[in-house]
């Protein structure tokens, strides 16, 4: 039995000795100011930045404009930075409009000095994602984004690229958020199983989804649907023309400034080539107070759409000590790729992935926040944005 912000859970068994696992919200905290630190003239790591089994990354004060992203390898980044650059912009006091469609190289406040034991691995956070601002992480002498190797010591840079709107941003925002881990952390299939069948992890409508009616792949991860019957609207399609997002204002705009709504006649829908859209999970998703979870793609072979997930479900996603109320669905960030595509209610959308942590952490996700969380999302968008419903910008 373990604890949660001091209520009790009956959640999966401890790790296994020696098995992998991604650090929780108490032994990040011992890393701070070691293996990870700010960097020179920034500001001390606040308790704001971290997260149940992750830690949120800031921007630096400055916003390089480059010609081209590009992948880390042999020639450092600041020699290609050098290349590339056309242009800078400061994110120092009311910061700058990043401009839709060009690509920007920023240096982040934290910087890494990994143990030869402790590997790390980046995504964007759920507010980058739902405003279409695509990000990836990039580490020296690593050709590899989104992740540094165990024992990797130096910078953190983030390329960041808005896609449908123009986004302000300043100086400490947090777009990307980093995890650490020791080992293959990752559940297999049969240890998911047995999970399952003890927590089920899944839900529609008042009851969980069978275990003979999930789909488990071959990695260990759970195959998940898309959920456009029951809702109105169905989804969001991002406007072609709009004003700029201001990215760090909670409830800045009004929605409908930004968004048109998609409905689904017949259970399903039309996706314009290029167009990008918010949807949300059939299921409601469960992620139990000792785990953690990742979205990643189905095969691509099926569609021609792409799934830009955020990707990362800290501890105690959809979790409740009432199991009547467990699950929250996920939003799902998709593009349709060169021609018009259909998509229909209950079509295979997403994999779901399973972490063992090192323990329940100290406060499971959405509790003890002072601000708007997606604890009890459905097709939410970002905090930016407000529906009619929410009234005066907060």
């Amino acid at each position: 039995m373990n604890e949660v912000a001091g209520h009790p859970h009956s959640v999966v068994d401890a790790p296994a000795r020696g098995a992998g696992h991604l650090l929780v919200d108490r032994d990040i905290a011992e890393l701070v100011g070691t293996a990870i630190r700010p960097v020179e003239g920034a500001g001390a790591i606040a308790r704001a930045q971290q997260q149940p089994s992750s830690l949120d990354l800031r921007l630096g004060p400055i916003a390089y404009r480059i010609r081209a992203g590009f992948l880390p390898g042999r020639t450092p980044i600041a020699e290609r930075l050098a290349e590339l650059e056309t242009s800078r912009l400061s994110l120092e006091n009311g910061g700058a409009v990043l401009e839709k469609g060009l690509v920007y190289l920023v240096p982040l406040e934290e910087e890494l000095a990994l143990p030869h034991d402790l590997a790390a691995a980046f995504n964007p956070r759920s507010s980058t994602g739902r405003c279409d601002v695509f990000t990836r992480v990039l580490v020296e002498d690593h050709p590899r984004f989104h992740a540094a190797p165990a024992g990797y010591r130096g910078k953190l840079w983030l390329e960041i690229a808005p896609l449908s709107f123009p986004v302000r941003l300043v100086r400490g925002d947090r777009l990307a958020q980093v995890r650490f881990f020791r080992g293959e952390p990752a559940l297999g299939p049969d240890e998911l199983r047995a999970i399952y069948a003890k927590t089920p992890l899944c839900w529609v409508g008042d009851a969980p989804v069978p275990i003979e009616q999930v789909r488990f792949d071959g990695e260990g991860g759970l195959e998940l649907h898309v959920g456009l019957r029951g809702r109105d609207p169905s989804g969001w399609r991002a406007q072609s023309h709009t004003g700029v997002v201001d990215f760090g204002r909670e409830g800045a705009h009004a929605l409908e400034d930004f968004w048109e709504p998609v409905h689904a006649v017949a259970g399903h829908a039309i996706l314009a080539p290029g167009s990008f859209y918010l949807f949300a999970s059939r299921e409601r998703v469960v992620v139990p107070p000792d785990l953690a979870a990742e979205m990643l793609p189905v095969d691509v072979d099926i569609g021609e759409m792409r799934n830009n997930y955020a990707g990362f479900f800290d501890n105690g996603f959809g979790w409740s000590d009432e199991p009547s109320r467990r699950g929250t669905p996920a939003v799902l960030e998709v593009r349709a790729h060169d021609v018009p595509f259909l998509v229909e209610d209950g079509q295979v959308f997403f994999r779901l992935r399973y972490f063992r942590t090192s323990g329940v952490p100290s406060h499971v996700y959405g509790s003890g926040r002072s601000g708007r969380s997606y604890r009890d999302q459905d097709l939410t968008p970002a905090r930016c944005f407000r529906s009619a419903r929410d009234g005066a910008t907060r």
